[in-house]
């Protein structure tokens, strides 16, 4: 029943479409509860008065356009208020949304994310390597926006592949403060003018980021600002489906051509680290009834000390016997031991850990 379920709710949605419309009436015509991530780039609300010059006095390519024009304060968190709530709507119970903002606009939607029910989990530093100078000089330059990740309820268990992440930092535990470049160069799209396509395009290196860290293969993820589909792009090719909900025609219209030359990258590409905690369990005594190690034969910890294997899957030495986990901790004396990494067993005259083992039988399980 629930396969037909999901089944037939992946059908009412219009994946990997760039929807034209208001983004609040299209996240409320589709089914509740059917959207693995939202990622949210919304109008930042800038306020700005005039034309900005540089130096030379030429004009500055600033964010001027009318969808981020705004009344007032009070219109900005009434907008805000509404497209937050259909966003909540649509979220899987274990889903979630990453939002981002500067800081004309990014404490005020922090501020509904919590009045709405969402839990905020990290709020992310996006330290640009190569920011537009302050002109003006009056300021400090403005080199970082602000994202903030939040699942749809503190009770969520949501997506985070951590040793992924830790992958793409060089086996370190990944930060919330990230330097990455603005889109220049290749990567900044351009209109029929050769002006820039879009004011605020996110570069693909921050939507990587995102997506591999919170999201699957398969996951649905929706952007509900789509601008020129940086979001759109970067999940195709990394296999997972999109949705896009974009007013602005000339905008869906570089989106389209853009995603259409995107290639999805092979099933093996997207395979990303996983926590060791997700992999299959396998029972020591499993090694034990294979044949990999037999009854009777010896292993090693790093230390010299020995432990004989007996046919149900425990250990034997002088004055311990339990499991591998239980014998290693007894003859360190410690409150705990990883039997795995700390036991080693000898083949042809090389000592070898016994996790080798496992890891050759989780390999048949996938």
């Amino acid at each position: 029943m629930k396969t037909k379920t999901k089944a037939r709710e992946a059908a009412e949605l219009p994946l990997n479409q760039i929807v034209a419309g208001d983004c609040v009436e299209v996240m409320n015509s589709l089914p509740e509860g059917s959207v693995d991530l939202i990622f949210a780039d919304p109008p930042y609300n800038l306020q700005l008065k005039g034309e900005l010059h540089r130096p030379d006095n030429s004009r500055v390519d600033a964010v001027d356009d009318d969808w981020d024009q705004f009344s007032s304060f009070a219109a900005y968190d009434k907008f805000t208020r509404a497209w937050l709530k259909a966003a909540h709507r649509i979220l899987k119970p274990n889903g979630a949304i990453w939002v981002i903002g500067s800081y004309h606009n990014v404490f005020r939607m922090g501020a509904e994310l919590q009045n709405q029910g969402y839990w905020i989990l990290n709020d992310v530093v996006w330290r640009k390597s190569n920011p537009m100078p302050n002109f003006r000089g009056k300021r400090l330059t403005n080199a970082h926006e602000t994202l903030i990740w939040a699942s749809k309820q503190e009770a969520s268990k949501y997506t985070f592949n951590y040793e992924a992440l830790k992958a793409l930092n060089e086996g370190v535990q990944m930060r919330s403060d990230w330097v990455l470049p603005i889109c220049t160069g290749h990567e900044r799209l351009k209109d029929e003018k050769g002006d820039k396509a879009h004011p605020t395009q996110k570069p693909e290196a921050l939507l990587h980021r995102v997506l591999v860290a919170t999201t699957n293969p398969g996951d649905v993820v929706l952007d509900p600002f789509f601008g020129t589909g940086t979001t759109g792009a970067v999940a195709k090719m990394l296999g997972r489906e999109f949705i896009g909900i974009e007013r602005e025609e000339n905008y869906r219209k570089v989106a389209r051509k853009r995603i259409a030359n995107v290639r999805k990258y092979d099933r093996e590409a997207l395979m990303v680290s996983t926590s060791k905690r997700a992999e299959p369990r396998v029972p020591f005594g499993q090694l034990v009834e294979r044949g990999l190690l037999r009854p009777g034969e010896e292993l090693t910890s790093p230390r010299g000390k020995v432990a004989k294997v007996r046919a149900d899957g425990t250990l034997v030495a002088s004055d311990a016997r339990g499991s591998i986990h239980q014998v290693g901790a007894a003859l360190e004396g410690a409150p705990s031991c990883n039997g795995w990494t700390y036991w080693h067993f000898k083949r042809d005259g090389k000592t070898v850990p016994i996790d080798l083992l496992r890891q050759q039988i989780r390999s048949e399980m996938t």
